[in-house]
C-alpha cells in the first residue's frame, strides 16, 4: 500500500489548491460583482468542467497508449498548467482576466483529476480498492485541512502567496507521482491501431441495470450532502440562530469525524461488501439528517454531524470502488468519469433545488428535502445487485 500514500500526495495537492480556491476566490469576485447569485454561479465553473470534460478524458486515458503510461500523461501536461494559473488568480488586474486565469485553472485542473483517481485502481488489486479509497480520501482531507489551517496565515502575508504555495506544492507532487507511480503494463495496441487485441471501450456499454441504479443512488446522496453543505451556515444562522462563526464551525465536526473514519471505512467495505457498508452510510446518514429537523440544541447538533460524517465516510469511500468494480479493467477510466458526471450534476443542481425548497417551506425544509433524497438513494440502492466481479472476470468480460 505504499504506492497508495504516495498517490494520495496528487489527492492532497488536488485538495490544497481547490479548498484554497474556495475559501480566497469570492474575495476577488466581490471586487467585481455584487450578487451573492452571481458570485455562487461563478465558482460552479468546476462542475460544469467536470460535468462534461471530465468523462471524455477518463474515457480517453483508457483509450492511449504512451511510453508514459495511459494516466499519467494527462497528469504531466495539466498539473504544471493548473499550478501556473493557480498562482496567477491572485495576480489579475481585472475583472476579465480573474475570469479568464479562473476558466483556464479549472480547465487544468479537469486535464488531470479523473486520470489521477483511475490510477488508483490501475496500481491496487480489487480486494485493497476500497481501503485504498479510505487512505487517498484520507490525504485529501489533511490538504483541506492544511489549507484551512495554513491558507488564512499566508493570506496575511499577501493575496498571492496561499495560491504561489498551493502552485509549487502541485508541482512537487507531480514530480514524485512520475518518479515513484509506474502504470502497469496494459494489453493491447494504441488506439490507432487496426487491430486492437481488447474491442473499444464505449460508454454506453458501462450503463448496464446495475450501473444505472447505482448512479442514481449517487445522484440523490450527493443531492442531499451537496444541498446541506452549501446551505447549512444559512440555516444554522436563520434556523437556530447561531453567530456565522458558531455555524461554520459546526461543520468541521462533520469533515473530521469523515476524515477519521475514511480508512475504517474502507476496511469495513472490503470485509463485508461496499454495498452493504454503504447501504448502512445511507440508512444511517438519512435518520441523522431526519433527527436533526427536531434539534433545537447547538451541542445536540454537533454531536448528530459527528455521527454524521462516520456514516458519509462508510458511504463515500466505498462507492467510487463500487462503480468500479461492476465494470471491466479496460474501462477503469471510463466509469471515472461517468462517476464524476453524475456528482457534478448533482452538486450543480442541489443547492439552487434545495434552496427553492426553503424559499417556499422556510429552513425546516432543508434537512426534510436532503433526508428524502437519501431515501430515495436507498431506493436506487435496493434495485442494485451487488455487481462486483472478480478481477479475473473483469479483464475477461
Amino acid at each position: 500500500m505504499k504506492k497508495t500514500w504516495l498517490l494520495g500526495l496528487g489527492f492532497f495537492s488536488i485538495s490544497l489548491t481547490w479548498a484554497l480556491y474556495n475559501a480566497f476566490v469570492p474575495l476577488f469576485l466581490d471586487n467585481y460583482l455584487k450578487s451573492a447569485a452571481l458570485i455562487g454561479f461563478m465558482m460552479t465553473i468546476d462542475n460544469y468542467f467536470a460535468m462534461f470534460l471530465q468523462p471524455w478524458i477518463g474515457h480517453r486515458s483508457d483509450k492511449i497508449r504512451t511510453r508514459f503510461g495511459r494516466r499519467m500523461p494527462f497528469l504531466l501536461i495539466g498539473m504544471p498548467l493548473g499550478a501556473v494559473f493557480a498562482s496567477l488568480i491572485p495576480l489579475h488586474n481585472s475583472f476579465v482576466t480573474l475570469v479568464l486565469f479562473m476558466v483556464l485553472m479549472n480547465l487544468s485542473m479537469s486535464l488531470f483529476r479523473a486520470p489521477t483517481v483511475a490510477l488508483m485502481p490501475d496500481i491496487t488489486p480489487e480486494a485493497k480498492r476500497t481501503r485504498a479509497n479510505g487512505i487517498i480520501n484520507l490525504m485529501g482531507g489533511i490538504g483541506s485541512v492544511l489549507a484551512f489551517g495554513v491558507g488564512s496565515k499566508l493570506y496575511g502575508i499577501g493575496s498571492f502567496v496561499p495560491f504561489l504555495f498551493a502552485g509549487i506544492t502541485m508541482l512537487i507532487c507531480m514530480a514524485v507521482l512520475k518518479a515513484v507511480i509506474k502504470e502497469p503494463i496494459v494489453t493491447g495496441l494504441a488506439v490507432s491501431s487496426k487491430s486492437e487485441t481488447h474491442p473499444p471501450v464505449r460508454i454506453k456499454d458501462q450503463l448496464d441495470r446495475t450501473t444505472l441504479f447505482i448512479l442514481g443512488a449517487i445522484f440523490c446522496w450527493f443531492v442531499a450532502y451537496q444541498g446541506v453543505e452549501a446551505l447549512f451556515t444559512l440555516y444554522g444562522t436563520k434556523h437556530m440562530g447561531m453567530t456565522d462563526g458558531e455555524a461554520s464551525f459546526s461543520l468541521t465536526f462533520f469533515s473530521l469525524a469523515f476524515l477519521i473514519f475514511a480508512l475504517p471505512s474502507g476496511w469495513l467495505g472490503a470485509k463485508f461488501g461496499k454495498k452493504k457498508v454503504i447501504m448502512a452510510g445511507v440508512a444511517g446518514l438519512f435518520l441523522v439528517f431526519a433527527s436533526i429537523v427536531f434539534l433545537d440544541s447547538i451541542l445536540m447538533l454537533r454531536v448528530m454531524l459527528i455521527v454524521g460524517g462516520v456514516f458519509w465516510a462508510c458511504i463515500n469511500i466505498n462507492s467510487y470502488p463500487w462503480v468500479i468494480s461492476t465494470g471491466a479493467e479496460e474501462s477503469i477510466g471510463t466509469r471515472t468519469g461517468i462517476y464524476y458526471f453524475v456528482s457534478s450534476l448533482a452538486a450543480i443542481t442541489s443547492p439552487p433545488l434545495l434552496g427553492w425548497v426553503i424559499d417556499v417551506f422556510g429552513y425546516s425544509a432543508l434537512f426534510i428535502s436532503a433526508s428524502a433524497g437519501l431515501l430515495l438513494a436507498l431506493c436506487f440502492l435496493l434495485g442494485a445487485s451487488s455487481g462486483e466481479r472478480s478481477a479475473e472476470d473483469r479483464s475477461a468480460a
